[in-house]
């Protein structure tokens, strides 16, 4: 299977990466500054000269959006405008672009996060943002088959509790093992509309 993985050099897709490469997928890497291939999925155009470089492929599976955290009296229009774009945007435009170059099985996956669903302080844009690509998620679903969309929202990653776990206090965690589970789950079973919560 041809995968094209967006975001494969942070911790999430790193892990992802190997797991799909173990699996015997090929993967095609795709980071902003490192990978098989550069682009900034915030901007179409890139994502536009990505396709056009990679050609078909069976899966196009995201580890990548960037939003900003700050406290909701500091957030000014422009930060949840760059949330949008950065997260939401970039990843709807990832299936949007690709519809006619994928193969007739093939799947998207994208990447939200718990903040749809258990907010925290500081996190309203990363909220709005999941919660909107979830969304998305399902009502794609039921305009793009055979092909199918899947999205993966997962907790603070265990592996990151030391830089992170103070932001998510008594919510627990998930090992990135469990996580990279919910993305094979996407890309190589049957189900389309769904947002695997780990």
């Amino acid at each position: 299977m041809k995968t094209l993985l967006i975001g494969a050099t942070g911790t999430l897709g790193t892990a992802v990466h190997k797991e799909l490469s173990a699996r015997g997928h090929d993967v095609i890497a795709v980071g902003r500054s490192a990978g098989d291939l550069r682009c900034d999925i915030s901007d179409p155009a890139q994502t536009a000269e990505l396709y056009r470089r990679v050609g078909r492929v069976d899966a196009v599976v995201s580890a990548a959006g960037d939003v900003p955290y700050k406290p909701l009296p500091e957030m000014t229009p422009d930060d949840y405008r760059a949330a949008f774009t950065g997260k939401v945007l970039a990843q709807i435009e990832l299936v949007r672009q690709r519809l006619a170059h994928i193969a007739e099985r093939g799947s998207f996956t994208l990447v939200t996060g718990i903040l749809a669903r258990e907010p925290i302080p500081t996190g309203s844009a990363a909220s709005m943002a999941n919660g909107a690509l979830e969304a998305f998620v399902r009502a794609a679903a039921i305009e793009i088959a055979p092909r199918r969309i899947n999205a993966v929202s997962p907790n603070v990653f265990t592996e990151s509790l030391a830089d992170y776990g103070s932001y998510f206090p008594g919510m627990g965690s998930v090992g990135l093992d469990q996580v990279t589970q919910a993305y094979v789950r996407s890309v190589e079973g049957g189900q389309t509309g769904q947002v695997y919560a780990v």
